[in-house]
């Protein structure tokens, strides 16, 4: 009897977690947050910008190519042609605002003019102000900042 009673306790518990994780802004999983924007909103050139979009650039410097790992409004892992920059929108969601979304940019190797090997500087661009860098490429750890609000 003390199963029975545990195992309809659990399975009532789980129905109860399941359900609270669904949308409650009507908006299907998936849905791109043009989707789930009130429709009373209008964006004019003359408005201030809307909350949670930000412009993010990111910038390898260099000659050469080299591999770019990258996360903003998309991201990848490519050769790419230097200098690389890539200017993207992004746009966070409610629970991004609070807590914040990682942007980064983390290139690899080109050669220095001493002739050793360093990683290719980097910096990352929020809304226009220059917001991360990577010190010339002495900090081999790349670029990263998390934008919030």
């Amino acid at each position: 009897m003390r199963k029975t009673v545990t195992g309809i306790a659990l399975a009532a518990a789980a129905a109860m977690l399941l359900t609270g994780c669904g949308s409650d802004d009507g908006a299907k999983a998936g849905g791109s947050a043009a989707d789930k924007a009130p429709s009373s909103q209008s964006a004019s050139p003359e408005t201030a910008p809307e909350k949670g979009v930000h412009e993010v650039t990111l910038e390898v410097g260099g000659t050469g190519k080299v591999a770019v790992m990258y996360n903003a409004a998309s991201s990848g892992f490519e050769e790419q042609s230097l200098p690389w920059t890539l200017t993207e929108t992004v746009e966070l969601t409610a629970a991004e605002q609070r807590v914040g979304y990682l942007v980064t940019a983390v290139p690899g190797t080109i050669t220095a003019a001493d002739g050793s090997l360093q990683q290719a500087p980097c910096v990352i661009k929020v809304d226009g102000k220059k917001v991360a860098d990577n010190d010339a490429g002495k900090n081999p750890k790349g670029c990263t900042f998390t934008i919030k609000g």
